[in-house]
């Protein structure tokens, strides 16, 4: 990669997903002259896995303000982004785009039914059954809505003066809400949840297994804590683990499904104010939670993004290696400088096929294969030829991807 399209695909605080064992990626930020700059909305990113090449495209139609700290999360090919920061304020405003269609457009999402939630960011999302599911993050609300809402689900962290239409001043603060977006009616509600729900909180990290959705994190606790809702029952259910079986509570990491039962995290911001760089798998069913041993120990990382690829591989992309958290007697304020990220990670969460390993022999060595490679159908030669242009790429930059690595406790 050259260090022009390095530099364009730097970034922090985006959101991505995998489709076709290629890796979408849109939004986020930079830094320009020591100012946090949120990336174009009129473009998307797609890295090819199989070979490693990124490709630009245009969005066309009504997009996104330029935003940070949204909440974005897909349904088959759709992207839909939720609230963020932009330069007026917070948002509780919708956008999709369809990725599979020719000419993408975003469309604004205004036609909706229901009580749409108040603005917010650093929410997370739970795709279940076509339907979104938002948790938490910070925003603003006005005082008749803090009134209405259930003492516990919201934090009110200070008040502002403001005039906005009839409304003198706003509340600002952390909350612990459900809200479900059902993308076939483009019905909002808010479903009665039941059980110990988390405290107030944003910056976490979030992943479904089967008809649960967990959340850890983001919240200021010595050690990282876990719940989990039933989203169909909507019931909470918090883990009770012993602080010294579990990781350093940490927020702005990433938690990925890797089983039916178990979830990968990494990174993320400790509460000790270093950018972390260690991974732990959380079993369900067992409650436990085991440090493993991982290739990419010199690559901490937070606001960060991880996806599930294919044969188990969690993928991470982005993110900032060092965010530094410096404190006076007024405020808590990042350093200038984030070091934000463009590469891309792979951590092997479980044996790779016959086929994969054969995928991967032929890729790095093709020299030894070039007779039987011309003897290959059309569609698996594709494939191995971008297996070669990725191990081709990768010995250029001095990288050894020849060997699998496998996570291990």
């Amino acid at each position: 990669m050259d260090a022009a399209l390095s530099r364009r695909l730097e970034r922090s605080s985006h959101t991505a997903f995998i489709s076709h064992n290629t890796l979408v990626v849109w939004g986020g930020y930079q830094e320009a002259a020591g100012q946090d700059v949120a990336l174009p909305s009129e473009e998307i990113w797609l890295c090819d896995l199989d070979s490693g090449t990124w490709e630009r495209r245009d969005i066309d139609g009504d997009a996104p303000p330029d935003l940070k700290d949204f909440c974005g999360a897909s349904i088959d090919d759709t992207l839909y982004v939720f609230g963020g920061c932009d330069l007026v304020g917070y948002s509780n405003q919708m956008f999709s785009v369809d990725l599979s269609e020719p000419s993408c457009c975003w469309r604004r999402v205004t036609d909706t039914r229901g009580t749409t939630p108040t603005p917010r960011s650093k929410h997370s999302c739970w795709v279940h059954r076509d339907r979104l599911i938002f948790f938490g993050g910070y925003g603003c609300k006005t005082v008749g809505e803090v009134q209405n809402s259930p003492s516990s689900s919201f934090v009110v962290e200070e008040m502002s003066w403001t005039t906005i239409g009839d409304t003198l001043f706003r509340c600002w603060g952390w909350n612990n809400e459900v809200n479900v977006f059902d993308t076939h009616t483009a019905t909002w509600s808010q479903p009665e949840t039941r059980g110990p729900a988390p405290a107030p909180r944003g910056c976490h990290a979030s992943a479904v297994l089967g008809n649960k959705g967990y959340i850890s994190g983001g919240a200021e606790r010595a050690e990282l804590d876990v719940f989990c809702l039933d989203l169909d029952a909507w019931t909470w259910t918090q883990f009770d683990i012993s602080p010294s079986c579990a990781p350093l509570g940490r927020s702005m990491h990433t938690m990925t499904p890797t089983s039916d039962h178990t979830v990968f995290v990494y990174g993320g911001l400790g509460v000790d104010g270093n950018t972390l760089n260690d991974g732990w798998r959380f079993d369900a069913r067992s409650r436990r939670w085991t440090e493993v041993t991982h290739p990419h120990k010199d690559k901490p990382r937070v606001c960060h993004t991880a996806c599930l690829g294919s044969d188990g591989d969690v993928v991470v992309f982005g993110g900032s290696s060092r965010l530094c958290i410096l404190m006076d007697s007024v405020a808590v304020l990042r350093a200038p400088s984030q070091n934000h990220c463009s590469d891309v990670l792979i951590f092997q969460t479980q044996p790779y096929s016959l086929y994969r390993l054969c995928e991967d022999l032929i890729g790095g060595n093709p020299e030894l294969f070039r007779t039987p490679l011309r003897r290959l159908p059309p569609k698996l030669r594709s494939k191995i030829n971008k297996r070669v242009a990725f191990f081709s790429a990768a010995a250029c930059r001095g990288q050894r991807v020849s060997e699998p690595h496998l996570l291990k406790q």
